[in-house]
């Protein structure tokens, strides 16, 4: 865990939504991202059009956005969640995987690891979501997951193992 905030470092910043103009709404959370103080750059992957995961509901766009970053892993989840609320996100209590108009999840961020009640860095669940590990490989090709597999290898694997999980570009 690196404690100089100071430090730019790459995060990995995935972005979904499944209400209303689902695309347009990651159009502008991404230029939100982009506006972020301490936020130097974002690289945007393709959108991607996926099923919901354990949940109804219409179908999700997905995609993810690489940043280079000053911020602390807490001070930028805190930015995200600002822009999801700007952009109209509900967290029910008790519901998990509802519908929703912007869901922005800190993935991974270069040399930091946590497990709070309010972050867990990697993300826990994202090797097995092949809407984070596909648009994953628009902006980082060579990608490894914490496990030493390449994000190409998980995702591959992924598909063959589960083709419940349908992914297109759109």
């Amino acid at each position: 865990m690196s404690s100089n905030a100071a430090v730019p470092r790459r995060a990995l910043v995935g972005l979904g939504a499944n209400l209303g103009d689902a695309a347009g709404t990651l159009r502008e959370a991404q230029k939100a991202i982009g506006r972020i103080k301490g936020v130097q750059s974002i690289q945007a992957s393709r959108f991607y059009a996926t099923s919901p995961v354990d949940a109804g509901g219409p179908d999700y766009v997905n995609a993810v956005a690489l940043l280079e970053t000053t911020l602390a892993p807490e001070a930028l989840l805190t930015e995200l969640q600002t822009i999801e609320k700007a952009f109209g996100r509900v967290r029910p209590k008790g519901v998990v995987n509802a519908p929703r108009t912007l869901d922005l999840d800190l993935l991974r961020m270069d040399g930091e690891t946590r497990e709070t009640d309010v972050l867990t860095l990697p993300h826990p669940r994202m090797t097995g979501r092949l809407f984070v590990l596909v648009p994953w490989l628009d902006v980082e090709p060579d990608a490894v997951l914490p496990d030493g597999r390449s994000v190409r290898d998980a995702a591959e694997a992924l598909r063959a193992s589960d083709p419940s999980q349908m992914i297109r570009v759109l």
